[in-house]
């Protein structure tokens, strides 16, 4: 095989995982991110009844990160990552009716298992060869940056179709005028999906994993793996890396409510807010993953991106929400800001397996643990926001409740970054990427 060939089937491998990596998430994520005002009135639920269908997807997805990782290094990324897509996609079809609470956390949960089991840990597997010892952070920062721009394109056509749907005066917006402009959405992102499966059918190799060495992976061997990973410092210093990360990417699902409520914004305005936001996120993953390959390292670029989470989400807090042009401007900032960092976050906190010298073998095992104990935000971040906004009655001092343990979280991520920071010189002896002469 020519170079050409080889590095053209290298970025059609790369965009293969981008394009999977987010159509998976629209249906569960996006759809509730973007259109949340409108999301609630159309199923008739409230914050508190949201928050408990993400619960049901966390409850379930974390477990399912936790055995996907020696599903993993067992079987085929291409065939993982297809059957994850189409089972995903296939029950759009039963979103798109608009049932009730009860089947809606039903569906949650059967996402739970199929965005992640056979998906998450594939992914990231597949990642981490890709970039190979020396580009890690320029592996997932293009994921991750990809992923943006895929959002970012599909969230602008979401919120187009959302608009054509939607009356452009407010006050004549009837009910099936929203049920159809959300169910529009539904539709596109569930095709999206279905797309995505056959893409990746077609142009993921299969793994390089050898027969011999997947046939050796038993049961016993997966049990003794996990618990070999379990006893990694660096593994429970990146989960709480990932926990702090995550819970500032999970309270962003809040921006759009928090827009309509707090600045008397419509909803298409609320969505343009957070689909806008999104163009951030392909800039500050890749720009994040370069700066820690070439600069400064992982562990620092992640402390940094906590200490900027401190201060804007504390800036979310103080600041007293209007109408004005002014204020305004200040949630777009705040909004944009705390993107940079949440992206880049994002971007790298899988380099630090590289970084931290997990091995390699271990990787699909590694993941799963991590993503086990890092995105169990997923089963209360939406919970307890949805309690606090409806504890007051201006729901105002919930939002603000919320950015200030936001804040503290953020504040335990710059603890772990640092520490994890420790760990790096240690098992290297001298700083990586030092900038100092």
């Amino acid at each position: 095989m020519g170079p050409a060939k080889a590095s053209g089937n290298r970025v059609i491998t790369m965009f293969s995982l981008v394009l999977a990596g987010e159509a998976i998430f629209g249906l569960p994520f996006a759809v509730a991110r973007y259109f949340g005002p409108t999301f609630l009135t159309v199923f008739k639920f409230n914050d508190e009844e949201l928050g408990w269908l993400f619960f049901s997807y966390g409850t379930i997805a974390m477990f399912a990160y936790l055995f996907g990782g020696p599903l993993a290094d067992r079987f085929s990324a291409r065939k993982l990552l297809s059957f994850a897509l189409c089972a995903t996609g296939v029950a759009g079809f039963e979103m798109v009716t608009i049932p009730d609470l009860w089947t809606m956390k039903v569906l949650f949960a059967v996402w739970g298992v199929t965005t992640i089991l056979p998906f998450w840990a594939a992914l990231i597997r597949a990642t981490r060869q890709w970039g190979g010892a020396q580009d890690q952070g320029k592996a997932f920062g293009i994921l991750d940056g990809g992923r943006g721009l895929m959002a970012a394109f599909l969230s602008t056509i979401a919120v187009l179709l959302f608009q054509v749907y939607y009356p452009d005066d407010p006050t004549t917006v009837t009910y099936a005028d929203e049920r159809g402009a959300l169910r529009s959405v539904i539709y596109m992102y569930t095709f999206v999906c279905l797309g995505a499966s056959a893409f990746v059918w077609f142009f993921v190799p299969e793994s390089a994993t050898p027969p011999e060495e997947r046939a050796a992976r038993g049961d016993g061997e997966t049990l003794r793996r996990i618990l070999g990973v379990l006893t990694m410092p660096s593994v429970w210093l990146q989960a709480i890396v990932i926990i702090c990360a995550y819970c500032a990417f999970k309270g962003s699902d809040f921006y759009s409510r928090y827009a309509v409520a707090a600045y008397e914004l419509t909803p298409v305005q609320a969505a343009w807010v957070t689909a806008v936001s999104t163009w951030i996120r392909p800039v500050a993953a890749i720009a994040a993953g370069l700066l820690a390959d070439r600069f400064f390292g992982s562990s620092r670029v992640i402390l940094w991106c906590f200490a900027l989470l401190v201060f804007v989400f504390s800036s979310f807090a103080v600041t007293t929400p209007s109408a004005s042009l002014a204020t305004v401007g200040i949630l777009w900032a705040n909004v944009s800001i705390s993107c940079v960092a949440i992206f880049a976050l994002r971007g790298i906190y899988f380099a630090l397996l590289e970084e931290m010298a997990i091995p390699q073998r271990m990787t699909g095992t590694a993941v799963g643990v991590v993503s086990f104990l890092g995105y169990t935000p997923d089963i209360f971040v939406s919970v307890v926001g949805g309690w606090l906004i409806g504890r007051w009655p201006d729901q105002l001092t919930g939002y603000q409740v919320i950015f200030w343990l936001l804040a503290g979280i953020s504040a335990v991520g710059v603890l772990a970054a640092f520490a994890g920071r420790r760990i790096t010189v240690a098992k290297n002896r001298t700083p990586i990427r030092s900038t100092t002469p």
